[in-house]
């Protein structure tokens, strides 16, 4: 059964993919009950954590422990599931493989890829829903020159789905680039920012060829939805 996070690439039409071993990415949202994050530092931090899981040596080096792992997820449906945890179980998590992330308040822990049916146990327990955050002002323009992941304005997701959704745009960025742009962007610590376009915006950057998201419409939205632009101006 699919997670109401899971990643969007997970299409339903057949395909030579579907024989292979599927696997997870699984994340892990820090919430504690008095300092949840803002919904969107939440989505900057969880892209961010996709994008250092995929520079780490762990994964680029060959024989690194992760590569093999990294290499049949992608060979299969890109899955994402995010998952929230808080103190001890926050703590737990912490424990296994893996790397967190930090925003200006949110936490994200990101995994190697387990099984689809193979989650370490620590994980497997941790809540799926629930994971409802907002903003306490509106975010404000986005900071000039650093790449923006544009969200949809005409859909409504949970803030577990979107960060899944915002974390897929981001490795669509991160394939297009090469391999100096890649190290650009990890030496800078990969800046970006997490904004909903405006309609007008929206028609514009769907039109072009910068990678889009499209969601297979397991949960909460309708099968090929648009959910996620990734304007990175490396590719313009």
């Amino acid at each position: 059964m699919s997670s109401p996070f899971e990643d969007p690439s997970a299409a339903p039409a057949p395909d030579s993919r579907d024989a292979r071993e599927q696997y997870v990415l699984p994340l892990v949202v820090r919430l504690e009950r008095a300092t949840p994050p803002a919904r969107t530092d939440a989505l900057e931090t969880s892209a961010r954590a996709v994008l250092t899981l995929l520079a780490d040596p762990r994964v680029t080096d060959d024989g690194g422990e992760w590569a093999e792992r990294v290499a049949a997820w992608e060979d299969a449906r890109i899955r994402k599931v995010v998952r929230r945890a808080r103190g001890g179980e926050w703590r737990k998590a912490g424990e296994l493989p893996g790397v967190t992330v930090t925003g200006a308040g949110a936490e994200v822990r990101v995994f190697p890829p387990v099984p689809l049916d193979g989650w370490p146990k620590e994980l497997a327990k941790l809540q799926v829903s629930g994971t409802e955050l907002d903003d306490p002002a509106e975010p404000g323009p986005a900071p000039a020159g650093v790449p923006v992941l544009w969200l949809n304005p005409d859909l409504e997701m949970s803030a577990g789905k979107t960060m899944a959704q915002t974390g897929h745009a981001a490795q669509l960025a991160w394939w297009r680039l090469d391999d100096a742009q890649r190290k650009e962007w990890a030496d800078a610590g990969f800046p970006l920012a997490v904004r909903t376009a405006t309609p007008a915006a929206w028609a514009e950057l769907t039109a072009g060829d910068l990678p889009l998201v499209r969601d297979a419409g397991f949960t909460e939205i309708a099968p090929g939805s648009c959910t996620v632009v990734a304007d990175h101006p490396a590719l313009r």
